[in-house]
């Protein structure tokens, strides 16, 4: 069983920032996952944001965020980041990491994600 727990999200004027946490429980072997942030906003379906190979020498955007968002890891810490820069309102939205369940893979399912945390960016 892997438990995912977010933090960091609050409410921000657009332009600014914010660092959204991941803590993974210990279960298992965090440095050997992917790990990735969604989100979904009120009325739409959930969408990929980015993720982050298990050595963090890869990551993956979404275009929206791209040049915007920064994922990275510690896996001494067992934690992902997702910095948040240049918000835009339609950042609005419940932010979740994720992991799979496969290690070592990218571009795969996730089968374990965390409780959310709301980000909410205003104009």
């Amino acid at each position: 069983q892997v438990h995912l727990v977010e933090s960091g999200g609050g409410l921000v004027q657009a332009g600014g920032s914010l660092r959204l946490t991941c803590v993974a429980s210990s279960g298992r072997a965090f440095g050997k996952y992917t790990m990735g942030w969604f989100r979904q906003a009120p009325g739409k379906e959930r969408e990929f944001v980015a993720a982050i190979a298990w050595s963090g020498i890869n990551s993956y955007y979404a275009d929206a965020v791209k040049g915007r968002f920064n994922i990275s890891r510690d896996n001494v810490k067992n934690t992902v980041y997702l910095q948040m820069n240049d918000l835009k309102p339609e950042d609005t939205a419940v932010y979740y990491c994720a992991t799979p369940d496969q290690s070592y893979v990218v571009h795969t399912s996730y089968s374990y994600w965390g409780q959310g945390t709301q980000v909410t960016v205003f104009s």
